[in-house]
């Protein structure tokens, strides 16, 4: 074969179907079976959806629900500002595996479900791609695991049946916490915590945001609490010999800027170009840039939920001036 893929999430099949597409033979092994759920916000951007589109793999407004902006909201302050090009849509993290699964059976991969891949496998390719997440067992084994930078926090996400209020994804910011709001249904909604501590769950979360907490008893729970760790984790080098990172496994961007499943796609592109030129320095040198911009946005971001002065002064001057507002949502959202 000419690729195997560690990792049948999102960022092992986006490669799947991009490495099909310049005519390789692509096989995915992973060691659980579909649809492989993960906590995170649900909430893919406009520019997510045309980085989606890139790959032939199309979102129906059927499958989620579509959103046309972001709100930020303090307990004084709210601003919110509408996509320029298109609309977000938010969709449950199973039906987009299911969505990628169709999409990479069509192109032709080969899937190994319930195959779980150890250091001590052997493997016949001649390219081989960690796409195993942030704990990856194959960035481990490559000798890829030396870091620039890394941050953690943490996140814990549930689902509630209850109709969304807001055509907006809405962000709740509170001292040492964020709430995201992510229309997911007609009649249900994806709820995320953020935080820097480890133990903080979504009940005790949301005495920060009575407003948001009162909305929420009106439904119920529509799934069980999940955790996950978050942050920032920047490797030196993504691609060594014959073996490439992608996803989670090369690196992440905090969850706050949520970009996670859009740098997926666009890695999975550059990867695809890089393989078929027989020439892992294209990707390495791509990489850094294409989260350029997400690393901006979460940065700029994080400056918020460092301080309640910080965060009452920008709030103030953003709602105050929301065409600034605006202007960041666009250059954030913007195509690549």
């Amino acid at each position: 074969m000419d690729v195997f893929i560690v990792g049948g999430g999102p960022a092992g099949l986006a490669a799947a179907i991009a490495l099909r597409r310049e005519g390789m033979t692509v096989v995915v092994a992973d060691g659980e079976r579909p649809p492989i759920d993960k906590p995170c916000g649900e909430g893919l951007m406009p520019d997510s959806r045309a980085a989606a589109a890139k790959l032939g793999l199309q979102i129906s407004e059927s499958d989620g629900y579509p959103f046309r902006g972001i709100r930020f909201q303090t307990a004084h302050h709210s601003v919110e500002a509408d996509f320029l090009r298109g609309c977000g849509i938010g969709v449950r993290r199973t039906l987009l595996h299911l969505a990628l699964i169709r999409a990479a059976e069509r192109a032709g991969v080969e899937m190994r479900w319930g195959s779980p891949v150890s250091l001590n496998s052997a493997i016949h390719a001649q390219w081989i791609i960690g796409a195993d997440g942030a704990s990856s067992l194959v960035r481990r084994w490559a000798g890829l695991d030396a870091a620039t930078a890394r941050s953690h926090r943490f996140a814990r996400r549930q689902h509630f049946a209850v109709a969304p209020w807001s055509d907006h994804v809405e962000i709740h910011w509170a001292q040492g916490c964020q709430a995201y709001v992510t229309p997911v249904a007609p009649n249900e909604i994806c709820l995320a915590l953020i935080s820097r501590s480890q133990d903080l769950r979504l009940a005790d979360g949301l005495r920060h945001f009575p407003a948001l907490a009162a909305r929420l008893r009106k439904g119920s729970e529509a799934s069980r609490e999940r955790g996950s760790v978050t942050g920032t984790v920047r490797l030196r080098t993504v691609a060594r010999g014959n073996v490439a990172l992608i996803g989670d496994a090369s690196g992440s961007v905090d969850a706050i800027a949520g970009e996670g499943i859009c740098l997926s796609f666009r890695q999975a592109e550059v990867l695809a170009k890089a393989l078929a030129k027989g020439d892992l320095s294209l990707y390495n040198r791509e990489h850094p840039r294409l989260a350029r911009r997400a690393r901006l946005m979460a940065n700029v971001m994080l400056q918020l939920d460092r301080g309640r002065f910080v965060r009452h002064c920008a709030m103030g001057l953003l709602s105050a001036q929301p065409s600034v507002f605006r202007h960041l949502i666009e250059a954030h959202t913007q195509p690549v």
